[in-house]
């Protein structure tokens, strides 16, 4: 449990009017959470409640993450269909490229001695689309945001994003853990195998109307977390599962790095998660409008990106590398 030592003591203040965002972390836990109260909307501490857009990476960042990770948003209902029309099983080329994938997370070292009580940090360059209180969407300005999460979940993470007005806020620790939840110890819980861990993602993701969308949204939010070399290997040949999975050859992060991108397809964007062409490395996500939006965005538009600059394990919240 949280103690008044787990982060030195930051200015709180109430985030003001039409800046009341959700940390993606904690809004796609939520989202799973309420899918017996499609109504519930969660909101930041004090705040009032808002419409939400639809996320996309965790995210966590994401992550982050997801997956990495890993960002905050609101959600707008989307006005297209649910599931995809008959969409396909991936390609050989994509299954392959998975394949590769999956085979460089599993020969990454885990992080050794890693305690509960230390924080995973993640430094990410990214900007979203966002829908404020006066309706309307726009495009944030591209910035640096900083996550410190509790490698067990227990401890109160820590976010620093000025575009979004989070100054070091404090998030308390939301106890019992989901079975998505993206900290650290409860990753190392996931399934080693293909099977069991595509079952997996299937069972505990949720939040849009395609289960496989729900599914492949939160491969992405694990690709920006820290995750764990054999539930890594898993996940990518379980990703390689899910159809409508595409690769394409050459996509750009949002710090300006090319690299291979897994994607898929759902309520008129394309939701690409980015990997270094030598290493496998993911280097993080990108949105792009495959047909003109409700929300006024025009087919080709990159309505969001972001980059993973920086992953490792600290002692506290708020300590960098």
């Amino acid at each position: 449990m949280k103690s008044e030592t787990d982060f030195p003591s930051p200015s709180e203040r109430d985030l003001p009017p039409g800046r009341h965002l959700l940390l993606k972390e904690h809004l796609m836990t939520e989202i799973r959470q309420t899918r017996q109260n499609p109504e519930a909307r969660p909101t930041a501490a004090g705040a009032p409640t808002v419409p939400r857009r639809r996320p996309w990476l965790r995210p966590a960042l994401v992550a982050g993450a997801a997956a990495a990770a890993v960002a905050a948003g609101l959600l707008v209902a989307s006005p297209f269909g649910g599931e995809e029309a008959q969409a396909g099983p991936p390609s050989k080329e994509t299954v392959a490229m998975l394949k590769e994938i999956s085979t460089a997370a599993g020969k990454r070292e885990a992080p050794k001695s890693i305690r509960d009580d230390q924080f995973v940090y993640i430094k990410t360059k990214e900007s979203y689309m966002e829908t404020g209180s006066d309706e309307k969407s726009r495009i944030q300005p591209l910035h640096i945001r900083e996550f410190w999460q509790s490698v067990d979940g227990e401890h109160t993470d820590v976010i620093h994003d000025p575009v979004d007005e989070f100054d070091y806020a404090r998030m308390e620790p939301d106890l019992p853990l989901s079975e998505s939840a993206t900290h650290y110890r409860n990753l190392t819980k996931l399934p080693t195998d293909a099977v069991n861990m595509r079952d997996w993602l299937y069972r505990v993701s949720d939040g849009g109307k395609s289960d496989d969308q729900n599914a492949f949204v939160l491969v992405g939010d694990l690709c920006g977390s820290l995750m764990p070399p054999k539930q890594g290997a898993a996940l990518f040949l379980a990703a390689s599962r899910i159809p409508g999975v595409e690769v394409i050859d050459d996509v750009a992060d949002a710090a300006g790095r090319h690299g291979v991108a897994i994607a898929r397809v759902d309520d008129g964007e394309r939701q690409e998660l980015i990997f270094d062409k030598e290493t496998k490395e993911f280097l993080g996500e990108r949105q792009v409008a495959v047909e003109d939006l409700p929300t006024g965005f025009k087919k080709g538009t990159v309505t969001g990106h972001t980059a993973v600059l920086e992953r490792k394990v600290v002692d506290k919240a708020a300590e960098r590398p």
